[in-house]
């Protein structure tokens, strides 16, 4: 593919998936994997993630204001991401491309399916103990194998109740550390190097614009409305992932 198309592909799509993240605080590492991924492969399309996704997520995290409360009740999960994703390098290089192009296919249309049935889980706190590393470890796997980290660390979190503020911070203190862990994973699995970051920092500027402009624009849309055309196309985008993957 020519350098110039893949230019305008990563460009157009960072800005799309900033200003989804922009709107309801996720959604970046998934939009981007999704279309990347139909112009290149996955972990092409990963190490172009790292440098964007870092930043915006930290920008999230550092917003909000129970950072320490939060790290405190969190860090088994985080751990366990770390270690996940760890184990599961190499998954998304190499000969296992074409199964992790199927794999982050299917993951779309299982998120996307539950965020169109609004599907929801309650914890009880006497259980997060052993169930917060499981579910960061099965996150890092996830993340290691797809590119993408949703599943099932974005679940766990809103089925811990916290408050709105709280979860978007959440959720910006787990993409950060599960960001930090995709990039090790793809730097021990060789699919990661220096010379990435220049290409991966390039794709900075398109996502905090959309993400500006997502967040400039949050309160004219309805939240709902723009949920469930955000999860309509990656159940379709899915879909095609995973078909384009297995023919």
């Amino acid at each position: 593919m020519p350098e110039h198309f893949s230019l305008i592909a990563a460009t157009l799509t960072f800005l799309l998936a900033g200003f989804v993240k922009g709107v309801i605080g996720l959604g970046l590492p998934t939009v981007s994997m999704g279309l990347l991924s139909l112009v290149m492969g996955p972990a092409k399309a990963a190490s172009l993630l790292i440098v964007p996704s870092f930043v915006t997520n930290v920008w999230q995290l550092a917003a909000g204001p129970s950072f320490g409360r939060l790290a405190r009740r969190l860090w088994p999960m985080l751990a366990g991401v770390v270690v996940g994703a760890l184990a599961g390098t190499g998954l998304l290089t190499g000969s296992h491309a074409g199964q992790a192009a199927v794999a982050l296919g299917l993951l779309l249309m299982l998120y996307a399916l539950m965020g169109l049935t609004s599907v929801r889980f309650s914890v009880a706190p006497a259980a997060e103990w052993w169930l917060s590393p499981l579910i960061g470890a099965l996150t890092g796997l996830v993340t290691a194998a797809t590119g993408v980290f949703v599943i099932p660390a974005v679940p766990y979190l809103g089925a811990l109740n916290l408050n709105k503020a709280d979860m978007i911070q959440a959720l910006g203190l787990s993409f950060t550390i599960s960001t930090i862990a995709l990039a090790a994973a793809l730097a021990a699995g060789g699919a990661f190097e220096f010379g990435d970051v220049g290409a991966s920092t390039a794709a900075l500027a398109p996502a905090l614009l959309g993400m500006a402009a997502g967040g400039a624009l949050r309160g004219r849309f309805g939240e709902q409305t723009f949920r469930r055309v955000f999860f309509g196309g990656l159940l379709v985008l899915g879909a095609h992932l995973a078909s384009r993957a297995l023919i």
